[in-house]
């Protein structure tokens, strides 16, 4: 099997630690040697957050260079413009359809940058979906994040691990069904 790569991107607060997490504990189970690198920056301050994860035969860093990633996930989009030099050509990019202001537009200093998707979509084959909507159809806006992983399972057809089995392993388990639903409403929205 060739080695495949995902860049898991957003801002602090919306699960892309405990996205990379469940994508982990599912490749690791399925008997793939898996890497992985976090970058926190000033995520608890609305900062941008970022997870590499690398998973093959044989993996020897988490590092995904420029023009690597077979996928982004990203849970803002500004985030996927921010980071999409790291995308392949032929990569996938799964981008939450909401916008996040950053410090520096909340304070009236910048605009949040118009044609986001638009700019990734002429470059990529992009999956856009609100998952912040998703959720909120849901009952918790806080599993947009597990709405954005079951679409990118679906993305990367990587349905021959039991990733209802890990979501309930590694999410609390007062958030489980709800986690659950979360994950098959994100794989049908692609």
């Amino acid at each position: 099997m060739e080695n495949k790569s995902a860049l898991l991107v957003g801002v602090g607060g919306q699960g892309a630690i405990l996205t990379a997490k469940v994508l982990v504990t599912g490749l690791m189970r399925a008997g793939y040697d898996v890497k992985m690198s976090e970058v926190h920056g000033m995520s608890q301050r609305g900062g941008s957050v970022s997870t590499q994860v690398h998973w093959g035969e044989k993996v020897n860093s988490p590092v995904i260079g420029d023009g690597a990633a077979d996928i982004i996930v990203a849970f803002e989009k500004m985030e996927a413009v921010r980071y999409s030099n790291y995308l392949k050509p032929n990569g996938v990019a799964i981008i939450n359809d909401y916008e996040m202001a950053s410090s520096t537009i909340a304070a009236g200093m910048a605009q949040y940058p118009a044609g986001c998707l638009e700019a990734m979509q002429a470059h990529f084959k992009v999956f856009p979906l609100n998952a912040e909507k998703i959720a909120a159809e849901l009952g918790n806006v806080k599993c947009a994040n597990i709405v954005l992983f079951g679409s990118m399972v679906k993305a990367l057809q990587m349905t021959d691990i039991d990733w209802e089995a890990v979501i309930s392993d590694v999410v609390p388990a007062k958030f489980r069904e709800l986690n659950l639903k979360a994950y098959h409403a994100g794989f049908n929205a692609v």
